[in-house]
């Protein structure tokens, strides 16, 4: 039987390395991988000179649709995540209208999804003080994990959830199987500080940044840490900013603790003086840093004790992302398209990380932590996912393909740009234009 597509000469970035070799796909598998394949083909693609990446499985991700698709919504957000390189995500459930909290909520998002997305994605449900009853439905439709705000979201209808709420909803993932994903900010301390620096008048970004400081992380961390030793959950601690807090997390899995860490490549490529010179479009929470804690943020992901990159990828209309108000601005980064670009640029050009850690950073561990088994890898049996990558080509990102241009990676160079991306072996993003063809796939936890 007959490959339907042989992807030649390309260097292959697999698990174990970088390898010269073609790549057969069948039936949207990679049956063959070798130095050469002589199997003949519907079609054969050449891919001297490019670097063949398993695609990005971005694990964090607002695409707000439903009820708030003019802030980004399923199309213009997975065209920007195949631009970058991504052939699956994951959609968190706050920015939708209303939240994903009920199997309802699923079931409408998941239709949405299918209809709309370019590429594969799965669906994050809410774990709130509202719908501690409605955890075991949402497990049983199939969302990837659940996700928790330990201070306010930003968003009243999705409420941050107190210890004891927390607690027992680890207590619960843990019996369906589920991951608990964290944004880790003590609440008491952030909003007291915020008290304090409003009623003192103070509206700038630096004042922003000081009523976030890095001892409100490491305190969340701690305590979900805490809680997931007491009840043997899976933890996800998502955008970790801080050295510290990194290394806090990773001295609890070393105690045995199942938890993994994640961090954006906002917190690598930016610092708190880039959030003072380009304001809005750098407002998010957790805050960017100073220069020391990043440095100190990077060599803990240079040792290998951060597990996933994810864009954090959450956009806003230009009426809330505009006012002299820094705190009353929406606090969001739009870089779906970026996370590719920026650690190898950052990492690998700039740091020396090698090229099969930086797939495992965006593909192979998000993949494997969330059982998908067949994503994150080019080896034969997976699914044939992947991104043709120009290597050592430098270039400045400014077509931009999410729902609005206010982007702080426009004009920001980088070296290895995405010529194309496949999914399932099929072309969703090549030569600038994406397929109208292709449409993605409600992706769940394999359990057991």
């Amino acid at each position: 039987m007959s490959l339907d597509l042989l992807v030649r000469g390309g260097h292959v970035v697999t698990p174990q390395g970088v390898r010269r070799a073609d790549l057969g796909v069948r039936g949207g598998q990679i049956v063959a991988l070798a130095e050469e394949v002589s199997e003949a083909a519907a079609q054969e693609l050449d891919a001297s000179g490019l670097h063949v990446f398993p695609g990005v499985v971005d694990a964090h991700v607002h695409l707000n649709e439903p009820g708030r698709t003019h802030w980004e919504g399923f199309t213009t957000g997975t065209q920007a995540l195949a631009a970058g390189g991504a052939t699956t995500f994951f959609d968190m459930p706050l920015n939708s209208s209303p939240p994903l909290l009920t199997r309802a909520r699923f079931e409408e998002k998941a239709r949405l999804g299918e209809q709309k997305s370019l590429i594969d994605f799965a669906l994050w449900g809410g774990l709130t003080p509202l719908n501690l009853g409605d955890l075991e439905s949402l497990a049983e439709a199939g969302v990837i994990g659940f996700k928790a705000f330990m201070s306010h979201s930003g968003l009243d209808e999705f409420p941050a959830a107190d210890d004891l709420t927390l607690y027992e909803g680890m207590r619960l993932a843990r019996r369906w199987g589920r991951i608990v994903a964290t944004h880790a900010e003590s609440d008491e301390f952030t909003r007291r500080l915020t008290e304090i620096a409003r009623s003192g008048g103070k509206k700038g970004v630096r004042d922003y940044l000081q009523t976030r400081p890095v001892v409100t992380e490491v305190e969340a961390v701690g305590r979900a840490l805490l809680f997931a030793e007491e009840t043997g959950a899976a933890l996800h601690l998502v955008h970790v900013s801080s050295g510290r807090a990194v290394a806090l997390a990773f001295e609890g899995r070393q105690r045995g603790i199942d938890v993994s860490i994640e961090t954006c490549p906002h917190y690598l490529h930016f610092t708190d003086e880039d959030a003072e010179r380009v304001g809005a479009a750098l407002k998010c929470a957790p805050p960017l840093r100073g220069g020391e804690v990043q440095e100190a943020l990077w060599r803990e992901l240079l040792a290998g004790h951060i597990d996933t990159v994810g864009s954090d990828h959450s956009p806003a209309p230009p009426d809330l992302k505009t006012s002299d108000d820094f705190f009353a601005l929406w606090g969001g980064i739009s870089g779906a398209q970026s996370t590719l670009s920026v650690l190898l640029t950052d990492a690998y050009a700039a740091r020396g990380l090698p090229l099969e850690a930086v797939a495992a950073l965006v593909a192979l561990n998000p993949a494997s932590r969330f059982r998908l088994p067949q994503r994150g890898r080019l080896e034969v049996g997976a699914d044939a996912d992947f991104a043709l990558v120009r290597l050592e080509e430098r270039w400045t990102l400014e077509t931009l393909h999410d729902r609005w241009a206010q982007n702080p990676y426009r004009g920001q160079t980088f070296q290895g740009r995405v010529e194309a991306t496949y999914l399932r072996g099929q072309p969703v993003y090549a030569g600038g234009q994406f397929s109208p063809d292709v449409r993605g796939r409600l992706l769940r936890p394999q359990l057991g």
